[in-house]
C-alpha cells in the first residue's frame, strides 16, 4: 500500500521551490539534448551530472529526472520535422510523424506527440506509485531465458509491420541482425567482422546507424526533390493544437495499452524505449481499424510510440532503483549520478530513503504537465521549420549528423557508418525494403544472441530451459500467434463465414 504521509511529503518536495524550478529547467535542457541527433539522454545526463554537486541530494535527482524525461520527448521533435530521431527511442516516431510533416501537418504531429508523451508520463508515474511492490515482483520473474524470448517476440513483429513483400522485410530484418554481430562475440573473446579495426570491437553504434538510416538517407531524397520539407504549401503548415489534442483523446485504448507496454518493457533491464516503442507501434497497427494508414502519417502510430516512449521512463527506473540494474543506457548514467551523491540503489531506497523514491516518481507525474506545457508552446513555431528551403536544411542536418555521430565515441568509424547506412537507407526506401524490420533486427539481434548464449550455458546446451516456466511458455505462444496469425486469420474468417452461411 502507498504510504500517504510519505507521498504528500514527496509532492511537497517536488512542487516547492527550488524543486519545481529545477524540474522545469531539467525538462527544457532534456528537450534540447533529445532533439540534437547523436546527443540523446546518456550524453545529456553525463554532461549535466557534475553541475549537480552543489545541489542537495533530492533536488539534484529531481533535476536529472527532468532531463531524462525531457530527452524522451525531445527526440520526437527532430524525428517529426526532419526524419532525424534525436534519440534511439524516437526512431519509431519518424515512421508516422515525418510523413505528416511532409503533407503540411507538422503542428498536428507535434501536438499529438506532446500530448501523448505527457499522458504516457502521467500514467507511468501514477501506475508505479500505485503498484510498485507488484511490479518489482514481476521484474524478478524475468531471467536470461525470458530476455531471449522477449527479443524473439519483438523480432516476430516483422510479420506485423510488413507492408509489402514479407521476403523483402525478412531480408531487411536479417540485415539488421547481421550488422549487430559485428564486434566481440558475447560470452566469447572472439572478434567478428572487425577487419582489424579497433573502432569496431564494440560493434556498430546503434545511434550512428540510426542517424545514417534516417537522417542522411532522407537528406539524399530531399536533395532530389528541392523546395521545402512540407508539401502542404510554402506558408500554411496546416493542422492545429486543438485538432491534435482531440485526436489523442479520441484514442484512449491506444494510449492506455501503449503506456502499459512501455511501462512493462521498460522494466526489463536492457530493453528501453527503442524496444517498447516498436512493440507498441506493431501492436497499434495490428489492432487498428485502418492499418493501411500506417507508414503514411497515421495519428495512431504517433500516439502509440510517444505514450509508450515516455511510460518507459517509469518502467526503466524500477530495476534501476531496486537492483541497481540499468533499464537503459540513460539509467546507467543515472545510477552513476545517484552514487555520486552517496545514494546506492537497492533496499535502502525502499527503507530509510523511501522519500527519495517517492519523490522520483512524483517528479515523473509533474513532468507530464511540464512536457505538455512546453510541448504545446513550441509546436507552432517549430512547425514553420518545415517550410524552410531544403537547400538550407540539408547541409545543416548532414553536418549535425556527422558531428553527433563523432561525438558519441570520438570514433571515425561511426562517421563512416552514418554515411554508409545513409546510402543503404536511401536504396532500401527506393526499393521498398522495410526500415522498421531493419531496426528491429539491429536492436533485438544483440539482446537475443547474448541471452541465448547465456541460457544455453546455464542449461548445458539443453533447449528445455525455454519451456521450464509458465511465463516462458506464454512468451513462446505469443510469438507463435504473431507469426502464424496473418496466415491463419483469413482462413479462420473464411471458415466461420461459410459455417454461418450454411
Amino acid at each position: 500500500m502507498v504510504d500517504l504521509s510519505i507521498l504528500f511529503h514527496a509532492i511537497e518536495t517536488v512542487v516547492s521551490w527550488p524543486g519545481i524550478a529545477l524540474l522545469a529547467l531539467g525538462v527544457f535542457i532534456g528537450i534540447i539534448g533529445g532533439g540534437l541527433p547523436g546527443v540523446g539522454g546518456a550524453l545529456t545526463l553525463a554532461i549535466a551530472t557534475p553541475f549537480t554537486l552543489q545541489m542537495g541530494d533530492i533536488t539534484a535527482i529531481i533535476f536529472l529526472i527532468g532531463i531524462y524525461n525531457g530527452v524522451m520527448y525531445g527526440g520526437s521533435i527532430s524525428a517529426i520535422l526532419f526524419n532525424v530521431p534525436g534519440s534511439a527511442s524516437a526512431a519509431a516516431t519518424t515512421l508516422e510523424g515525418y510523413p505528416m510533416a511532409r503533407v503540411g501537418r507538422a503542428v498536428d504531429a507535434l501536438t499529438i506527440s506532446a500530448v501523448s508523451s505527457a499522458i504516457g508520463d502521467f500514467l507511468g508515474g501514477v501506475a508505479v506509485l500505485a503498484i510498485l511492490p507488484v511490479l518489482v515482483s514481476i521484474v524478478l520473474l524475468f531471467g536470461t531465458p525470458e530476455y531471449f524470448l522477449v527479443a524473439v517476440l519483438g523480432l516476430s513483429l516483422i510479420m506485423v509491420v510488413s507492408e509489402g513483400s514479407f521476403l523483402k522485410d525478412a531480408m531487411a530484418g536479417g540485415f539488421g541482425v547481421m550488422l549487430a554481430t559485428v564486434g566481440i562475440a558475447p560470452m566469447l573473446p572472439t572478434q567478428r567482422y572487425t577487419f582489424g579495426q579497433l573502432g569496431l570491437h564494440n560493434g556498430i553504434s546503434f545511434v550512428a546507424a540510426l542517424i545514417g538510416i534516417f537522417a542522411v538517407s532522407e537528406m539524399l531524397r530531399l536533395s532530389k526533390q528541392g523546395g521545402t520539407i512540407s508539401r502542404g504549401g510554402d506558408v500554411d503548415i496546416g493542422g492545429s493544437v486543438r485538432s491534435g489534442i482531440r485526436t489523442v483523446l479520441s484514442k484512449p485504448l491506444t494510449l492506455i495499452k501503449s503506456s502499459i507496454i512501455g511501462l512493462l518493457i521498460g522494466a526489463v533491464p536492457g530493453s528501453g524505449g527503442s524496444v517498447s516503442t516498436f512493440i507498441a507501434y506493431g501492436e497499434a497497427k495490428r489492432a487498428s481499424n485502418n492499418p493501411e494508414k500506417f507508414g503514411n502519417g497515421s495519428e495512431e502510430g504517433i500516439i502509440a510510440t510517444e505514450s509508450s516512449n515516455n511510460a518507459t521512463v517509469s518502467g526503466s527506473l524500477i530495476p534501476t532503483l531496486t537492483f541497481g540494474i540499468p533499464g537503459s543506457t540513460t539509467t546507467a548514467v543515472l545510477i552513476g549520478a545517484l552514487m555520486l551523491h552517496g545514494i546506492r540503489p537497492g533496499p535502502a531506497l525502499f527503507g530509510a530513503q523511501i522519500n527519495l523514491t517517492y519523490s522520483i516518481f512524483v517528479s515523473l507525474v509533474v513532468c507530464s504537465l511540464i512536457v505538455l506545457a512546453l510541448g504545446l508552446l513550441v509546436v507552432r513555431w517549430a512547425g514553420y521549420l518545415t517550410t524552410v528551403n531544403t537547400a538550407v536544411i540539408i547541409p545543416i542536418i548532414i553536418v549535425l549528423s556527422v558531428l553527433g555521430a563523432f561525438s558519441l565515441n570520438s570514433n571515425y568509424i561511426d562517421v563512416f557508418v552514418v554515411l554508409a547506412l545513409g546510402i543503404v537507407g536511401y536504396f532500401m526506401e527506393s526499393y521498398d525494403y522495410s526500415i522498421v524490420a531493419f531496426l528491429l533486427g539491429l536492436i533485438l539481434g544483440p539482446i537475443a544472441e547474448e541471452n541465448l548464449s547465456r541460457s544455453l550455458s546455464l542449461s548445458n546446451g539443453s533447449l528445455d530451459i525455454f519451456f521450464a516456466t509458465p511465463l516462458r511458455l506464454l512468451l513462446i505462444v505469443a510469438t507463435v500467434v504473431i507469426i502464424v496469425g496473418p496466415y491463419l486469420g483469413p482462413v479462420l474468417k473464411q471458415q466461420l463465414g461459410s459455417t454461418s452461411n450454411a
